[in-house]
Formats: structure tokens, sequence, C-alpha cells
């Protein structure tokens, strides 16, 4: 997976105390990547595009 390219930015739920935050990349063709913004060369969730869509509505719902 080459994620040269992708453009992190922080979750709006995330704090400014530089607490628990996650960041997402969804600028890649056909990926959306998710990481912990503490750790930015530790692991990344990828997901396609419509399942990314599918969680993220599902979570505004809650």
């Amino acid at each position: 997976m080459d994620l040269s390219n992708a453009q992190w930015r922080k979750s709006t739920r995330s704090n400014t105390a530089g607490g628990d935050c996650v960041e997402v990349a969804d600028n890649l063709p056909d990926l959306v990547a998710v990481r912990d913004s503490k750790d930015p060369a530790g692991p990344v969730l990828a997901f396609e595009p419509a399942t990314w869509q599918a969680f993220v509505g599902f979570a505004k719902q809650r």
C-alpha cells in the first residue's frame, strides 16, 4: 500500500490538547487510510471508500 501521497487530516472530533486523535487520508484513489496521530509511522487501517462512508454515516447517527 503506497501512502506517499496521502494527505492526512485530523478528525473534527479530536481535541486540541493532543489526546486521542485519529487522522484520515481520503485523497487516495480507491482507498481511505486511518491512523493514530500519536504514532504516524505505526499501523494504518485501510478501507474501500464505500465502506468508510458507511461507517461514518453510521457513526453520525449515534
